[in-house]
């Protein structure tokens, strides 16, 4: 049974919770992974244009610098994403993380984008996998000594929630990783709905969507998955063209977090922010209204254990299943059953409050 240390934010003002995080690292003892002048990775989700629940800066300031004080060589990281935005290559990625406040200047350790310049920087690793004989896992994550993974807790559109295995999945692989855990997505327009606004269009980064009859259509040969149209699109006109589509997603985003992880026993510790919880991921190019209060902050060394608490935390406080009824088609158990198949951690935890 695993450990996952708790620390509550009701009726807390948002400035503890910078010493929430402190206190939950000492709790959990967090500082006896590192490595003194070695590489400590955190990687973090710096939070797409426009969009406000990503992870704050304040939040983790005196916590990094208390990293540093162990000598340790510190970074903040993530990788470019699949989709067109402003995180899509390693410049503008840089100027994103700099504009909501993570930089040397601010936080006292530099912004690394793990996946380098056009996302070519990685590992084929062998993994005991049901999908994949092997990931393609960043250099910069695998050379580490320490990784400490940051995670917001949402809801997402694909694979129903997103916190740890997901910022580990997604988060730790180059784009052309992401695109083979994509690869069972297809969208399909439903005709009733579509308005020819042209947005789809717009943010294909495949150009596989063009207008036929006054409506979209989807060359499924150009698409390569990424779900960017079902996100962007304001009339719910594109859905999934399969109705398990998310349950090979969520496999293969388990396999790959145990691609990340697997040569890192006992020097992987794992953050899940519950604060402003929301419907879509910190991806989304937009302010979000929270689905709920804030709940608290969970430490571990496990991110099975720690998604399964957090859910676990937001289904008490709302009193149902509130990301499967957001997300019916997508449930979330899959990832963490086929983590827990795989070895990559327990759903079985203890919840230790502090």
């Amino acid at each position: 049974m695993s450990k996952v240390w708790f620390s509550s934010l009701k009726g807390t003002d948002q400035s503890k919770i910078a010493e929430k995080v402190l206190m939950l690292h000492s709790a959990a003892q967090f500082q006896d992974t590192l490595v003194k002048n070695g590489y400590t990775a955190v990687k973090i989700h710096f939070g797409e244009k426009n969009n406000t629940g990503y992870i704050k800066p304040d939040w983790i300031k005196p916590w990094l610098k208390k990293i540093n004080e162990s000598g340790c060589k510190t970074f903040l990281t993530d990788t470019n994403t699949l989709y067109y935005g402003k995180r899509f290559n390693s410049v503008d990625h840089l100027l994103q993380a700099h504009k909501h406040g993570f930089s040397i200047d601010n936080l006292g350790v530099p912004v690394i984008i793990a996946d380098g310049l056009l996302s070519k920087n990685f590992t084929e690793v062998p993994i005991p996998g049901k999908h994949f004989k092997s990931v393609k896992i960043v250099n910069d994550v695998l050379h580490s000594n320490t990784l400490m993974v940051l995670s917001h807790m949402t809801g997402h559109v694909l694979s129903g929630l997103g916190a740890a295995i997901k910022n580990l999945a997604m988060g730790c692989a180059p784009r052309s990783g992401k695109q083979m855990q994509h690869a069972d997505i297809k969208p399909q327009v439903i005709i009733e709905n579509c308005q020819a606004c042209g947005l789809c269009l717009k943010y294909c980064l495949k150009e596989a969507i063009s207008f036929y009859d006054g409506v979209a259509w989807i060359d499924e040969e150009k698409c390569y998955g990424c779900g960017e149209c079902i996100a962007t699109c304001r009339f719910k006109a594109i859905r999934h063209s399969m109705d398990d589509a998310s349950a090979p997603l969520q496999e293969k985003m388990a396999e790959y977090a145990l691609g990340a992880v697997q040569d890192k026993k006992g020097k992987v510790c794992y953050f899940n922010f519950l604060t402003h919880i929301t419907q879509e991921c910190d991806c989304m190019s937009k302010a979000q209204d929270k689905i709920t209060e804030d709940i608290g902050i969970l430490a571990s060394y496990d991110p099975v254990a720690i998604d399964q608490a957090s859910i676990d935390l937001l289904k008490a406080q709302t009193g149902e299943d509130t990301l499967l009824k957001l997300w019916p088609d997508n449930d979330y158990n899959v990832q963490l059953n086929h983590g827990e198949k795989i070895g990559l951690g327990s759903r079985k935890y203890e919840l230790i409050e502090i």
